[in-house]
């Protein structure tokens, strides 16, 4: 346990050193922890040393962990693809903000639970920025349309948008991936879209982090540097076929 506080620290470290060389301030910078197949005591370890942002990538471990956690203040996010029907599940489990919203059908869907349980809930809008068939996202060039047609909901605040850079030690392909994001940011910032917000950019990961902030992210995911190495690649849980 004393390996994960330890690595917060050093993760704070990275974000304050790359937030330095870029004139930014770490402030801006939350830090939300992917905690994909971990252990609830591992979880609340990190949550009572400050990381109280945490996510989930699939339903079944939202669930699993729930009970163990509900008690312990902190907030959920949810990070992995949702398949319509586990939509009640992100409502049940606290989830405050969806950050996978790839698609008008899910939304539709969304907007119809909510209405029903008079709530709303926050998200970001996916972006499959590395073009990767692999990837879950809508394509950059639909990207303002679907956040127009996602905006007519009332129970559904946008707040962002959220990418996956590729995988790839070609520092200037992740880098790509980060610019498109921001420069969709901008674009639907200019158009005034009314019930969004452009406020946060969640992108980059635990090896790629400090690109994601000199390129302006506001949320960075973070698992394996915090929690260690896992027995599947990351690869594996962003590309899903099933909640």
């Amino acid at each position: 346990m004393q390996e994960i506080i330890g690595n917060i620290e050093q993760i704070q470290k990275r974000i304050n050193n790359a937030c330095e060389k870029c004139n930014r301030n770490p402030k801006d910078i939350k830090l939300l922890l992917a905690t994909k197949t971990v252990s609830p005591e591992r979880i609340k370890t990190a949550i009572q040393n400050g990381a109280i942002l945490i996510a989930e990538n699939k339903i079944q471990e939202l669930k699993e962990k729930h009970e163990y956690l509900k008690d312990i203040p902190h907030i959920n996010h949810f990070i992995g693809h949702l398949q319509s029907n586990k939509i009640k599940d992100i409502l049940k489990y606290d989830v405050v903000c969806l950050q996978s919203l790839d698609r008008i059908e899910l939304a539709e869907k969304l907007h119809q639970r909510l209405t029903a349980a008079q709530k709303t809930i926050d998200v970001l809008v996916q972006v499959n920025t590395s073009s990767e068939e692999s990837k879950f996202g809508v394509t950059p060039e639909n990207t303002i349309r679907l956040v127009q047609q996602v905006a007519q909901f009332d129970t559904i605040k946008i707040k962002g948008l959220m990418t996956i850079g590729v995988f790839s030690s070609e520092l200037d392909k992740v880098r790509k991936c980060f610019r498109i994001l921001k420069n969709l940011q901008q674009e639907i910032s200019k158009i005034q879209i009314p019930n969004v917000e452009m406020n946060e950019l969640s992108m980059g990961m635990s090896g790629d982090l400090e690109i994601a902030i000199e390129e302006g992210a506001t949320i960075i995911r973070v698992g394996t540097a915090v929690f260690g190495k896992r027995i599947y690649p990351d690869s594996y849980y962003w590309d899903e076929t099933s909640a």
